[in-house]
């Protein structure tokens, strides 16, 4: 009898230590990316198992879907299935997780979590708000099967200080699969962001199935090869191309939509059109011949706005576009436009003749006929309840002020832009082009564009100039990080150019200057890369551990 026992006190002590061990390893932390305010309540844990349920607004199909995402996340990470439930009162969440819709919360994107050992309460003014909320949840719990999760009693909260956190993704230098767009708006989602520049026309291919014209993706989607290297002499000779049917489109604006992302698409005019200038030569100033662009860089060749059919066959992409994307905005570019063709057609000459444009100390001539021709888009477009988004170059083109700006040049432009009444966003191609490569020492790093952006210089970017004066500061919009591909080619490599960085750009976005601390961003990585290691996401994990990096300025 004594034998026994002692074995039965054993065994009872071993069943105490693993029950220990098991809280020491699944026992959540809110400190997660973007940082939210945590404060800490008196109180025993929530225990999360798989017998808890997630409550919802009955009837409410967002917050479902949220309800939904959550159960999906939780048993992604910890192997636990939570079922879903619609309640009529919110209140009634004892033992679940809840979540609610609050009016008196402020920030329509902001959320509270309460955590108390009676259940968990994820809400927020606007379902958007609450998918936030989730995602923090998310994101702290410990990956690894678990029976049981344990969630410390806190009260957790949290505004974003920007409504516009953007991320772009060029598909036109090379062209990505539906899939991959999916999987960068997934990332997007983990990280707080809430718009998709989409860049989907440009010289070197027309990536968007426009019904009335055909020809733009039958010819224009498809370049004779693609340059090695950084425009090196040697060109791969392989016929290469794609594009998005409007089907597809649909599909991914519904997926992104679902996960409280907005996608802005870029139709780039009156530059950067050779693709469609190829597929319809008249559209241009000396009638072509134009092949699609197997180099990278800027081309004299742009559309020929003296014609009148150039604005037609604009409007009528325009019309797709709208009748596609639902958002406010459409971004029309207004880059890298040379005027050079404009000063030798005698179409453009006739028309700056007949709108009597006159050249002064700032502007030529052929600037104010592209201010006029961006104005035609701009009036068009407000028609249909729209507006325009275009890069910086705009501001020397006297554009009407409900043009808003993204400022890529640097971080002076966007300054300007706000001075003059526009709307801004930030995205100055130091230190916010992430194609750009993210240490000084390239040497073990893909082929990228060039320059230099580490994580550092993301996380200390500073949207609103400090000298902006305070009745301006309200047209900064937001930021966004850019991906150009002329030197990316595969999902993984998008991954590898984008993570860490996106995280330290989402700290930017909603945090205020005086709570950012890049010591304690860099110790918070750590669990984050954990989730990118579960979801098998490429990311550089240099700059998690070089500390010598983020003196490369």
């Amino acid at each position: 009898m004594k034998v026994k026992a002692i074995i039965a006190i054993l065994l009872a002590c071993l069943a105490v230590t693993a029950l220990h061990a098991t809280d020491d390893i699944v026992r959540a932390d809110y400190r997660v990316v973007p940082l939210p305010v945590v404060n800490g309540i008196k109180s025993a844990d929530f225990s999360l198992s798989g017998q808890c349920l997630v409550n919802y607004p009955m009837g409410n199909r967002n917050m479902e879907r949220n309800a939904q995402f959550l159960s999906q996340y939780i048993e992604e990470i910890t192997g636990m299935h939570l079922s879903i439930r619609p309640v009529i009162n919110t209140q009634e969440g004892k033992g679940n997780i809840t979540l609610a819709l609050d009016p008196k919360i402020s920030n329509d994107e902001g959320y509270e979590m309460l955590v108390t050992p009676r259940g968990v309460t994820i809400k927020g003014k606007t379902a958007a708000g609450v998918f936030y909320g989730i995602q923090v949840l998310r994101q702290s719990i410990p990956i690894g099967n678990a029976a049981v999760v344990y969630l410390p009693a806190a009260q957790v909260s949290s505004d974003p200080r920007f409504s516009y956190r953007g991320m772009h993704l060029d598909c036109v230098r090379h062209f990505f699969p539906v899939s991959t767009v999916k999987h960068y708006i997934d990332m997007m989602a983990l990280h707080g962001m809430n718009r998709l520049h989409w860049h989907l026309t440009d010289d070197q291919g027309w990536r968007i199935e426009i019904k009335k014209h055909p020809r733009l993706t039958e010819v224009g989607g498809w370049r004779k090869g693609t340059i090695l290297g950084h425009n090196s002499p040697v060109n791969d000779g392989i016929r290469y191309g794609g594009y998005y049917t409007q089907d597809e489109i649909r599909d991914i604006i519904r997926y992104a939509a679902d996960r409280y992302i907005t996608i802005i698409p870029e139709v780039d005019m009156p530059g950067h059109m050779v693709a469609a200038m190829s597929a319809y030569p008249e559209l241009g100033c000396t009638g072509g011949p134009y092949e699609v662009w197997c180099m990278w860089g800027v081309t004299d060749d742009i559309l020929c706005v003296g014609k009148d059919q150039t604005l037609r066959f604009v409007k009528d992409i325009l019309d797709e576009v709208v009748a596609l994307f639902p958002g406010e905005y459409i971004h029309i570019g207004g880059d890298e436009s040379p005027r050079v063709r404009w000063q030798e057609c005698p179409r453009c000459q006739q028309r700056i003749h007949d709108l009597g444009l006159k050249a002064h100390d700032k502007q030529s001539a052929e600037a104010l006929l592209q201010g006029w021709f961006t104005t035609q888009v701009q009036q068009y477009l407000s028609q249909h309840g729209r507006r325009i988004i275009g890069w910086d170059e705009l501001l020397g083109c006297d554009v009407d002020t409900t043009a808003t700006i993204m400022s890529w040049t640097g971080a002076e432009p966007g300054a300007r832009g706000a001075m003059l009444g526009h709307d801004v966003i930030m995205t100055p191609n130091t230190p916010l082009y992430f194609d750009h490569y993210q240490t000084k020492s390239t040497w073990n790093e893909p082929m990228a564009f060039g320059g230099c952006a580490t994580l550092k210089m993301v996380y200390d970017f500073e949207p609103i100039a400090g000298n902006l004066p305070a009745d301006k500061r309200h047209h900064i919009l937001g930021a966004q990080g850019n991906v150009w591909t002329e030197y990316i080619t595969c999902e993984p490599q998008i991954d590898y150019q984008v993570l860490p960085r996106m995280a330290a750009l989402s700290e930017v976005l909603w945090l205020d200057p005086a709570n950012k601390d890049y010591s304690d961003f860099k110790a918070r990585l750590t669990h984050l890369a954990e989730i990118y290691k579960f979801y098998h996401w490429t990311y550089r994990a240099k700059s998690l551990v070089m500390e010598n990096e983020d003196k490369a300025q």
